[in-house]
Order: C-alpha cells, then sequence, then structure tokens
C-alpha cells in the first residue's frame, strides 16, 4: 500500500473478527516497530505480544471493561523503559524521551498493521497498577498504550478532521 494511503486508510477499529494474524504479518509489524526512531537510538521502551484469551480478557478489564481488546487476535503493550534513556539523557530521558520512544513505536505499528490491512485501535485508558500485573512486566516499565490488532469485523466511515488552517500555525 502507498504510503499516503495507508494514512488515510488507518482508523479507530473496535470490532475485530476472530480470524487470526498469520505469523509472518505479526513478524513485519515487529520489524516495523524496530524501525521507529527514538531519542539517541537508544530504543527504551518494550513490546509485550498478548495471545493468550485469559490475559487479553484481563487487559479488556483493566481497560475499564473495553471488551473489544479481548476479540482482538492480538494484543500488542507497549512499555516506556525508562532506566534505558536514563544515563544519556537524565530526567528528561526518564520522563520525556522514553514516554516518547514507546508511542512513536506504537504509531509505526499501527501504521505497519494498517499496511498489511490489518485493523487497530490505540488504547490509553487503562489501570497501570492492573495492567502491570496482567503482564508481570519489571517495576521500572511503565505501561503506555494498549494496542489490539486484528481484522476489522466492520468497515469504518471517515471522520471530520480539523482545517489544517485551525491546526496549523506559522511563526
Amino acid at each position: 500500500m502507498e504510503f499516503f494511503e495507508v494514512i488515510k486508510k488507518r482508523h479507530s477499529i473496535r470490532a475485530f473478527k476472530s480470524t487470526p494474524i498469520e505469523e509472518e504479518k505479526l513478524q513485519q509489524i515487529l520489524e516495523a516497530i524496530n524501525q521507529a526512531p527514538s531519542a539517541g537510538n537508544l530504543q527504551a521502551y518494550e513490546i509485550y505480544v498478548v495471545t493468550k484469551d485469559t490475559l487479553r480478557a484481563e487487559l479488556a478489564r483493566a481497560a475499564y471493561n473495553q471488551k473489544f481488546i479481548a476479540e482482538a487476535p492480538v494484543v500488542l503493550v507497549f512499555y516506556s523503559h525508562p532506566a534505558l534513556s536514563a544515563p544519556k539523557y537524565g530526567n528528561r530521558g526518564i520522563k520525556l524521551y522514553s514516554l516518547q520512544d514507546a508511542t512513536i513505536a506504537c504509531t509505526f505499528a499501527m501504521l505497519a498493521a494498517t499496511s498489511l490491512g490489518l485493523a487497530t485501535v490505540w488504547v490509553g485508558a487503562f489501570q497501570d497498577e492492573e495492567v502491570q500485573r496482567i503482564i508481570n512486566a519489571p517495576r521500572e516499565q511503565t505501561p503506555v498504550a494498549i494496542l489490539p490488532i486484528g481484522y476489522a469485523a466492520k468497515e469504518p466511515h471517515t471522520r471530520p478532521r480539523r482545517r489544517l488552517k485551525d491546526l496549523v500555525h506559522e511563526v
């Protein structure tokens, strides 16, 4: 898919088919994530791939009962890993750069999935402590985003966007 077509086709999907994702497609998404830019090329983030039904259901509950999370055959959970950027960037690496690294990586995953004919939705509303318990990641890592991935169960409709003249400011 051509890049600007990918941008236009990407929508937040909250209904997934039970069709499994092909292993090759998941691998392509993970490889795309690994190409995401990061502060100092430190990649101060971690990705947890969740495929077990029980864990996806727990994540859905931890995300305030957003049941579509459990419907998706694969869920990626993105964590910031501040300790990886702290030595080079100090407090700014801890508080900002590791968070940015994780969000850029998640964005790359969304765009890669779209280009492969898959659907995603960025989930940021969840109980950190519960996600931490479910994933069992080290305490020094912080959950940033949950990304369900699968085949869309219904076609999205295009939603209005802000006009560029209201969004872009030349200074």
